[in-house]
């Protein structure tokens, strides 16, 4: 998704690829190229929703049928901006969207998510390797394997030295009994057998027992095993599996409506296809496209929705980008163009906006320059009473709304203050775990099965500190310096965030390791660029967080907070008397830069 942002891909193409993508290529997906491997990556949009099959003690014909009710939700209100599952029980309250309308877009999912053919989590993943990492991979595997039967050949040698050892230690006439008791199966030892065994507990030892007699010994020879099998591990290549959605060929169920939503009483087929009230081409999307294996439901769908003549497809997605540059949507509902929805704002705008988009190439990047090179976009935000007497909540845009940054872009900002972001593009996500106090915090989950902590860290290095985007996203673990900043809610998609100002982010601001720790470093930056001088130290910490110079006025206040707090830091005892002591002035820096990144001017844009 971000290589497609990056390279400007057409939205008509982005769209096809996260609904069909799997079916632009032909099963069985081996030995991709990277641009094939993108388009089954694409379709990982339709495995984001919930999806509770994989655990044992869940009714599965439920679970499933949720799963895809959560991804026609996923669906609907992201690119047509309708709440078409209010429709599935019975026809919309609303909306002129019957319960057959919402069957029919069931349909063009239910191929790949067949729920009486159900095919868990885990079996829906499928792997990038090409044939040469598939004999990488082989050929690691067999060298794992015969690193092993020699560490078990080297340690039964041991095992029988032990024993010829001890053996020996025995008097003359016991030893020939004691080699048969070894040699007999437990199964068939006599009770006078036993009772040597008891008698002489060595005869029992093994490969687990042996360290009793030779601690020293097998300490070392673990150890050196144990570096040769990770040596000879790391040659196998990494797994390189890919969550997307595929349908099995040859394989495609009818689909029924059910009567109440209850997936128990089953009525009449339905046909996949359009919503009959936007179905203004009169669409009608082949059961099985002979021209492909696979159903072709969904292809033909994508390719409707993105042909340019849709009526909602380019204004929902261009309402969206607005939003996210005026914090507010055309419509301000952005899931909603429906009759509970909002009406739009600017709707001639919108529909030229959107004519304009699709003419343009569906090119995010073109439209991106439009918007912030308009006059709407470049005024400034300030209120005047003209405006406030005729449009208080500038739903006309007589000014640039203040916007609070994401809460992303709040700890993204925070690390490139710092001097901390790192700048590392792609790959796996870094990890999220409850840390000794519960939060969620950075890190590499360390808990034992009872879910314990164990106390042990993990180094994550430069990952620690890359953005937010490549963050691991769980439902049931959000991270808590985002948590208050209203980051996505997830039921099962975010179709738009909120905006709150509340104590918890003032709280968090202050009291956050993280921030505490990101304004410290910031503090040595500073330090390093401005010298010892208060006063360049507190325009250096301005321009940084502010964009901009301060005031002689604030410049002056600046200094003399700085030096008023390095004085009080210097007069607070230290807690050990042998540690060494903090730098006064640095921690004086460090809570100015602490106090500018919890400031309205930090946290808004004006």
């Amino acid at each position: 998704m971000i290589r497609a942002f990056n390279c400007d891909k057409p939205w008509n193409e982005f769209v096809v690829e996260q609904l069909a993508g799997d079916e632009l290529l032909t099963p069985p997906y081996a030995n991709l190229t990277s641009d094939q491997a993108d388009r089954l990556i694409a379709t990982g949009f339709l495995r984001m929703g919930p999806d509770g099959t994989g655990d044992g003690g869940v009714n599965q014909d439920v679970a499933r049928n949720e799963t895809i009710a959560e991804t026609v939700k996923i669906v609907s209100t992201s690119l047509l901006g309708l709440t078409v599952g209010c429709a599935q029980c019975h026809s919309h309250r609303y909306d002129p969207i019957s319960q057959t309308d919402y069957f029919r877009i069931r349909a063009l999912f239910e191929p790949a998510y067949d729920w009486k053919s159900w095919r868990a989590p885990n079996a829906r993943l499928v792997s990038l390797w090409s044939d040469e990492t598939r004999q990488q991979a082989a050929a690691a595997e067999k060298e794992l394997q015969e690193v092993s039967k020699q560490r078990l050949e080297e340690l039964d040698k041991i095992v029988a030295e032990t024993f010829e050892r001890e053996l020996a230690k025995l008097p003359a006439d016991i030893q020939p009994k004691a080699k048969e008791v070894r040699e007999t199966p437990a199964a068939k030892r006599t009770d006078e057998q036993k009772q040597l065994i008891k008698e002489y507990p060595f005869l029992n030892v093994d490969r687990g027992s042996v360290y009793l007699y030779l601690v020293d010994r097998l300490t070392g020879f673990n150890k050196k095993w144990d570096e040769l099998t990770a040596e000879t591990r790391k040659k196998r290549p990494a797994d390189d599996y890919v969550q997307c959605l595929t349908e099995v060929p040859g394989q495609i169920p009818s689909t029924k409506l059910f009567f109440r939503g209850d997936f128990n009483q089953p009525r009449q087929d339905v046909a996949p296809g359009e919503l009959a009230v936007i179905n203004t081409n009169a669409l009608s999307i082949p059961a099985d496209d002979p021209q492909i294996p696979t159903s072709g439901r969904r292809l033909a769908y994508a390719r409707h929705l993105t042909n340019g003549k849709h009526p909602l497809v380019a204004r929902v997605l261009v309402n969206r980008f607005w939003h996210h540059h005026f914090g507010r949507g055309m419509v301000p509902t952005a899931g909603d163009f429906g009759v509970l929805g909002q009406r739009p704002s600017h709707p001639e705008l919108l529909d030229w906006l959107a004519e304009d988009f699709v003419v343009g190439g569906w090119k995010l990047k073109r439209l991106q320059r439009l918007i912030v090179t308009s006059t709407a976009y470049r005024q400034d935000s300030r209120r005047r009473d003209e405006l406030e007497a005729v449009d208080p909540e500038n739903r006309l845009l007589g000014r640039m709304p203040v916007r609070r940054l994401e809460a992303e872009t709040i700890r993204d900002a925070v690390l490139a203050l710092s001097g901390s972001l790192s700048q590392k593009p792609y790959g796996p996500p870094v990890p999220v775990s409850p840390d000794d106090v519960g939060q969620i915090v950075v890190g590499v989950d360390t808990r034992d099965s009872a879910g314990r902590p164990t106390g042990k860290v993990v180094p994550l290095g430069e990952d620690e500190f890359r953005r937010s985007l490549y963050v691991q996203f769980r439902r049931t673990m959000p991270l808590g310096v985002l948590e208050p900043f209203d980051e996505p809610v997830m039921s099962p998609n975010c179709q738009q965030r909120s905006t709150s100002t509340v104590a918890p982010q003032s709280l968090l601001l202050m009291n956050s390791p993280f921030v505490a720790q990101q304004a410290d470093a910031m503090a040595a930056r500073i330090s390093a660029s401005a010298g010892a001088d208060p006063a360049a130290q507190f325009q250096r910490a301005w321009r940084l967080v502010f964009g901009r110079h301060p005031s002689a006025f604030q410049t002056a206040t600046g200094a003399a907070f700085l030096m008023e707090q390095t004085a009080a830091a210097a007069a607070i005892p230290p807690a050990d008397p042998k540690a060494p002591k903090p730098d006064p002035a640095r921690m004086a820096l460090a809570n100015l830069c602490q106090a500018l990144v919890s400031s309205n001017g930090f946290l808004y844009v004006d």
